[in-house]
C-alpha cells in the first residue's frame, strides 16, 4: 500500500528529525510536514510542506481530503514550562488539537496515528525509581494532566472505533539539530551548547535532580519501531514507558569535563522548573515496550555526551 504520512507539529525538536527519517524511508513526496509557520530546516524544499494550525479544524480537514494520509504523527504541544505560562492555550491545543485529529483519521480512514506522551503524566505520589507502567499518575502541571487525559482518549478511540493509535511517552529529549521546545529538561540541551560557547553553565535544575533522558536519535529509531510493530503484539493503547538513561545535572556536567577539563557547572535557585522536575521520576521502567516492539536504547551517557560535542563543535 502507499503510503501518505502527515506530521503535524513538524517544525519541533522531533518533528524535524522524524520528517527527514520518514523521508529517508518512504520517500520526499510521501511525507508531508505541517506547522503554524515555516520551517527553517533543509527539509522545506525536500518535500511538501503545509502551513496549518491544529486548532483549525477546517483547514486539517483539508488536508485529509487532499492528502488521504495513511498515517498521522500529531507532535503539536504546548511543554511543561510553556504550558505552565498560558495553561488555558495549552490545555485548548494539546487535547482539542488531538480530538480533531483522531475524530479526522476516523472519518478519512486513516490507519494509523501517533501521538506522543511524556513522562509529565506522573506526579508527587508516583514512584520516582524505576516507575512501572501502571501506577498512581497524579501530574500537577497542565501540560501533564493534557497528557494523562490524552492518553485516555487514544485508548477509547482504540477500543470504542478500532483506530489503530499508539503513543509513547517520552522522556527528556537530547538534540543537536533543533532548538528546545519549552520543556522541563532542556537544561540538557542548553548546558552543551553553553559549554562549547562559554565554558560555564548555570543549570535551572539543582544538581541532584535526577531525570528520565534520552537521546533523539534513539527517540526517533523507538517511535519508528513502534510504528512498524504488528498490531497484534501492542499491549498498551494509552502510552508506552520508554527509557534511554537517567542523570543528575552534575553527572551530566562530570561528563562533559572528561571533553571540556576547565567547563564549570553552578546552579541558579528558585527556578519554577525545579517545582516540575521534582515531581517526575528519576528512572523509568520500560518493560511493556522491551517485550512488545523489543525496545532497547543504543546511546548511553558517554556516547550521547560525545555526539553532542561532537556534532555541535561542527
Amino acid at each position: 500500500m502507499k503510503e501518505n504520512i502527515l506530521v503535524i507539529g513538524s517544525n519541533g525538536q522531533i518533528g524535524t528529525e522524524l520528517v527527514t527519517a520518514l523521508r529517508n524511508t518512504y520517500g520526499n513526496t510521501q511525507v508531508i510536514a505541517c506547522d503554524i509557520r515555516k520551517p527553517d530546516y533543509e527539509y522545506l524544499n525536500a518535500g511538501p510542506f503545509e502551513l496549518a494550525n491544529v486548532l483549525d479544524t477546517a483547514r486539517l480537514k483539508e488536508l485529509f481530503e487532499q492528502y488521504k494520509p495513511t498515517q498521522v504523527y500529531l507532535l503539536a504541544a504546548l511543554l511543561s514550562a510553556t504550558g505552565e505560562q498560558n495553561p488555558k492555550l495549552a490545555w485548548d491545543l494539546n487535547m482539542n488539537g488531538l480530538l480533531s485529529v483522531l475524530d479526522l483519521a476516523l472519518a478519512y480512514k486513516t490507519v494509523k496515528v501517533y501521538w506522543p506522551s511524556s513522562i509529565a503524566v506522573f506526579g508527587p505520589n508516583s514512584p520516582k525509581t524505576q516507575t512501572p507502567q501502571y501506577c498512581t499518575m497524579d501530574p500537577n502541571t497542565v501540560y501533564g494532566f493534557s497528557k494523562q487525559a490524552g492518553e485516555r482518549w487514544c485508548e477509547y478511540y482504540f477500543h470504542k472505533y478500532n483506530l489503530d493509535v499508539r503513543s509513547i511517552r517520552y522522556p527528556g529529549l537530547i538534540s543537536w539539530k533543533a532548538a528546545p521546545g519549552g520543556g522541563t529538561t532542556d537544561y540538557a540541551i542548553h548546558i552543551f551548547h553553553e559549554a562549547l560557547k562559554q565554558g560555564h553553565y548555570s543549570s535551572f535544575l539543582s544538581a541532584h535532580t535526577e531525570l528520565p533522558m534520552m537521546y533523539m536519535d534513539d527517540a526517533i529509531r523507538g517511535t519508528l519501531e513502534l510504528m512498524d510493530a504488528p498490531s497484534q503484539n501492542l499491549r498498551i493503547r494509552s502510552s508506552y514507558n520508554f527509557a534511554g538513561v537517567s542523570f543528575t545535572p552534575e553527572i551530566l556536567g562530570a561528563e562533559i569535563n572528561k571533553h571540556i577539563p576547565e567547563f564549570k557547572l553552578d546552579y541558579t535557585a528558585n527556578d519554577p522548573r525545579q517545582l516540575i522536575a521534582d515531581t517526575w521520576p528519576g528512572s523509568i521502567d520500560d518493560t511493556y515496550a522491551q517485550e512488545d516492539w523489543h525496545w532497547k536504547p543504543e546511546y548511553d551517557l558517554a556516547k550521547m555526551t560525545t555526539a553532542m560535542l561532537t556534532n555541535l563543535k561542527k
